[in-house]
C-alpha cells in the first residue's frame, strides 16, 4: 500500500485517496473525465476535512489514464459508480498480471463477480484479485473544488475477496490503513448486504419530484418520512429473504445502522425511527438531478442484480421489481437491459451449489 491507485474522484475517492495520502502513501488518482480533476490538479491535491485525519492531501498523479494510474501498483482501489465496473474490466485486464488486488468501494451487488467474469473473457490468464466492500466506509461529500469532507466513519465493513480464500491477503495489506474492514464469508455476503440498495433508490423515486425542482432538502432526515420506510421495509425484507436462501450471513437494515455506526435501534420499530437517530446522516443534501445516481446506478446495478438472485433461489421480489418497473418508467429507460443480470454476469442456467462453490474456491462454473 506504500503505492496505491485511487480509481474516482467523486465523493468516496477523493476521501480515500486524501486519507491513504495523510497517511503515508504515495496516491495516483484516475478519473475518467478531465473537468472532475481539473481543479485537483491545479492544487496538486485536496484540503480533508471533518472526522478522519485533516489538511492537505498530495497526490503523486493525477490522470484520466486508467492504465498509467494502475502502472506500477499493487494495490488498485475502485471508487467508482458501480455502472464503471464492467469498463475498468476490461480496459485494465490485459495489464492485471502481477496479481495486483483490486477492492471495490463498495461492489454493490455482484461487482466482483462482473468484474472478474469481464477481466477473464478479455485476458484469460490475467493475474490478480478482487474484492469488494459491502458499502463505501465514509459518509463524506467534496465540499469544494479541491475539498472533501468525511463526515463519519462506519465502524467496521465486511469485505470479502473473490475467491473467497483470497479474503485474507486483502485484509492484511488493508490493515494497517482501515482496520475497520473485516471479512465476509464470500462476496455473496457483501453484495446480498447491499444497504445501498434500500436506501438510494427507492427515497429518491418516491421523492422524485422535490429533485426535480431542485429543492434543497436532507436526503435522509427529510426524503426518509414514515410512509417511504413502508417501502423501504419491504424491500429489506425481500433482501433478506433472498441472502437467507442463499445461506449466507445477513442483517436487516435497522441492525446494520447499529452494526457499522454504533447508532441505538433497539426500540426503532422502524427503519423511520432508526435513520432519525443517526447523526452521520444529518447534513447530507438530496441530489437536484433526477437522473442521480441514486437512481441511475442503484437500480441497475443494486436492485435488478437482488432481483434476479431472488430468480435463482426462487424468492419473489415483487417491491423491488416494482421500483424497478417505476426507475424504468420515470427515466424512460430499460435498467433491466442495461443492468447486472444473470445472463450479463455469464451466470444465466447456473445452479445455486455451482455458483456458491464459485464465489468460495474459484471453483469454474459449468
Amino acid at each position: 500500500m506504500n503505492r496505491v491507485a485511487v480509481l474516482g474522484a467523486g465523493n468516496g475517492g477523493l476521501s480515500i485517496g486524501a486519507f491513504l495520502s495523510l497517511s503515508g502513501c504515495s496516491v495516483q488518482l484516475f478519473d475518467k473525465f478531465p473537468a472532475a480533476i481539473e481543479q485537483i490538479r491545479e492544487a496538486g491535491g485536496v484540503t480533508l476535512k471533518g472526522v478522519s485525519r485533516t489538511g492537505f492531501a498530495k497526490f503523486d498523479m493525477i490522470t484520466t489514464n486508467v492504465v498509467e494510474a494502475i502502472e506500477g501498483c499493487r494495490m488498485i482501489l475502485v471508487v467508482t459508480p458501480a455502472f464503471a465496473h464492467r469498463e475498468l474490466a476490461e480496459t485494465m485486464a490485459p495489464y492485471l498480471d502481477r496479481g495486483q488486488k483490486i477492492v471495490l468501494n463498495p461492489g454493490r451487488t455482484a461487482g466482483a463477480i462482473e468484474f472478474h467474469m469481464r477481466t477473464k473473457v478479455i485476458n484469460p490468464k490475467a493475474d490478480f484479485v478482487v474484492a469488494e466492500a459491502q458499502s463505501l466506509i465514509y459518509a463524506c461529500r467534496k465540499t469544494g473544488p479541491a475539498e472533501v469532507t468525511i463526515f463519519k466513519v462506519k465502524n467496521e465493513m465486511a469485505l470479502a475477496a473473490l475467491p473467497a480464500t483470497r479474503t485474507e491477503e486483502v485484509l492484511q495489506e488493508l490493515k494497517p490503513f482501515y482496520p475497520q474492514f473485516i471479512a465476509a464469508e464470500n462476496v455473496l455476503e457483501t453484495s446480498l448486504l447491499n444497504i445501498g440498495a434500500i436506501f438510494h433508490p427507492t427515497p429518491a423515486l418516491l421523492n422524485i419530484a422535490r429533485i426535480e425542482n431542485k429543492e434543497l432538502f436532507e436526503y435522509y432526515m427529510d426524503g426518509i418520512t414514515p410512509c417511504v420506510s413502508n417501502v423501504l421495509e419491504r424491500i429489506d425484507a425481500e433482501r433478506v429473504a433472498v441472502a437467507k436462501a442463499f445461506g449466507v450471513k445477513t442483517m436487516t437494515c435497522i441492525e446494520w445502522l447499529e452494526d457499522v455506526y454504533g447508532s441505538p435501534h433497539t426500540d426503532s420499530d422502524s427503519i423511520y425511527e432508526a435513520v432519525q437517530k443517526q447523526d452521520g446522516y444529518r447534513g447530507i443534501k438530496a441530489p437536484q438531478n433526477p437522473f442521480a445516481r441514486y437512481i441511475s446506478e442503484d437500480v441497475p446495478m443494486s436492485l435488478v442484480p437482488l432481483a434476479e438472485f431472488g430468480r435463482i433461489t426462487g424468492v419473489p421480489t415483487p417491491t423491488m421489481n416494482l421500483m424497478i418497473d417505476l426507475a424504468n418508467l420515470i427515466h424512460q429507460k430499460d435498467y433491466r437491459a442495461e443492468g447486472r443480470t444473470l445472463a450479463r454476469l455469464g451466470l444465466e442456467g447456473v445452479f445455486l451449489d455451482d455458483l456458491k462453490k464459485f464465489v468460495a474456491t474459484g471453483t469454474p462454473l459449468p
